[in-house]
């Protein structure tokens, strides 16, 4: 796992090159939207359980049949397995924003993830739609403009947003 500074710098390294201008003001924009980054990783850990179980409670309202006797989510242990999973890929999810990369996402929660699914008899586009309910609870958080560093946080938001994204596909 890199952070975005030893990645960009490993690159160049491997190239045997500078950093360029773009790298560096790139970089320092990243330095620059650092309390925005920080604010938007603790709005999300602080509301953990709260985007969890308002995820799942809108995915069990719309897919019933998985809560339903047989349902993949059918008894406390299923249940409580689901909202396990659910903040598994939600804590990597601020894992990845606090450091700019989503290679900890990657390699530490969604590689392997599809298949073990698979394996379960755990319905990915279900997943999915929760990790999709959890990115529009985590992102409604992140955006309230209360107690925040001030400035503008739209490419913050869409970068959380792609985290979330890059999860449901995985498991789709």
């Amino acid at each position: 796992m890199f952070d975005a500074f030893t990645k960009v710098v490993s690159q160049a390294d491997a190239r045997g090159d500078y950093l360029s201008n773009d790298q560096l003001d790139a970089l320092s924009r990243m330095v620059g939207d650092g309390l925005k980054r920080i604010d938007a990783v603790n709005r999300m850990t602080g509301n953990a359980s709260k985007i969890v179980s308002d995820a799942a409670r809108s995915l069990f309202a719309e897919q019933p049949q998985l809560i339903a006797p047989g349902g993949n989510a059918y008894t406390n242990r299923r249940m409580a397995a689901c909202l396990r999973d659910m903040e598994i890929i939600l804590r990597y999810i601020t894992y990845a924003t606090f450091t700019g990369d989503a290679s900890v996402l990657n390699d530490r929660c969604l590689n392997g993830l599809r298949e073990t699914y698979v394996a379960l008899g755990v319905p990915g586009a279900s997943v999915a739609a929760g990790v999709e309910k959890m990115k529009e609870i985590a992102i409604a958080i992140v955006n309230d403009p209360a107690n925040i560093t001030p400035g503008d946080c739209s490419s913050l938001v869409s970068e959380v947003g792609s985290y979330f994204d890059l999860a449901a596909a995985a498991v789709a």
